[in-house]
């Protein structure tokens, strides 16, 4: 952990502390403090009020592909999952089957761009959009803003490996060891197991390649597993440390990003 203090400094919405003693004196916390920061802020209305349309999206498009209906449509069935999972209202998941239907409602399309940041962070910028030409104009604004680059689709591409993820509740007697092995055959990576002790939660994860998303889902609804979560998500193949100044400026980036209502994710090659 490392301390800078700055008498006017324009470093806004880091942690800090006024010195007691010493008047002015800002004190500036680094570090990982930034993911406290992160963590907390996601818990609040304003995240909220951005993660809702952004699921209200990609329930549109579910049920705009395969019907109205979850039980006969999986996509639509995880895309309302995924949405009850961060508390979108019953009254919005409603809302969103039924702009699927509106003849009046934009076209809504799924497109990733890509780009570097600041200190040259890679981006994969995944958008669902019923104006590209807006959604375009905006990312690029804001790699060009950062002085970074918006750079050509396919340019990072192939570094970074898709992965199909579910966040699952396992079943009470279930040993891990066995499910591992059961699901090697429906195209398992692995499992993953990992506790919140401040939160006083588990969270288990299983990932697989990409391509076996649906093979993956249809192994553990048949075993009766409770699938909190899943979608597709991107990893990268090499990662890059940054230090704790230059990550207060790519945090200000990557937080721009998540404001925008048309991006959906944004993966880096950031450790």
């Amino acid at each position: 952990m490392k301390f800078f203090w700055s008498e006017n400094s324009s470093i806004q919405g880091d942690l800090l502390f006024l010195h007691p003693k010493i008047k002015n004196l800002k004190i500036y916390i680094m570090g990982r403090a930034f993911e406290y920061r992160k963590a907390a802020k996601m818990k609040r209305w304003g995240h909220m009020s951005r993660v809702f349309p952004k699921l209200g999206k990609l329930i549109t498009i579910a049920a705009k592909e395969g019907g109205p209906d979850p039980d006969m449509n999986p996509k639509l069935r995880q895309a309302i999952q995924n949405a009850k999972a961060e508390n979108m209202p019953k009254d919005n998941i409603d809302a969103a089957i039924k702009r699927a239907t509106d003849k009046d409602a934009a076209n809504l399309v799924e497109i990733t761009y890509e780009g570097k940041g600041p200190y040259g962070i890679q981006c994969m910028v995944e958008c669902a959009t019923d104006n590209t030409t807006r959604t375009v104009a905006n990312v690029k604004s804001y790699f060009n803003k950062c002085g970074g680059s918006f750079l050509p689709i396919g340019s990072l591409e192939f570094m970074f490996t898709r992965k199909a993820v579910f966040e699952i509740e396992m079943p009470a007697g279930m040993d891990k060891d066995e499910l591992e092995l059961e699901l090697i055959d429906y195209g398992l990576d692995e499992i993953v197991t990992e506790t919140d002790e401040e939160e006083g939660t588990t969270t288990t994860t299983v990932y697989t390649a990409w391509t076996d998303y649906g093979t993956m889902h249809d192994a553990l609804e048949e075993r009766k597993i409770n699938i909190v979560k899943a979608n597709l998500q991107r990893f990268p193949n090499q990662t890059v440390n940054f230090t704790d100044e230059q990550m207060v400026e790519i945090e200000k980036f990557l937080d721009k990003l998540d404001e925008d209502e048309d991006i959906q994710a944004v993966y880096t090659n950031m450790e």
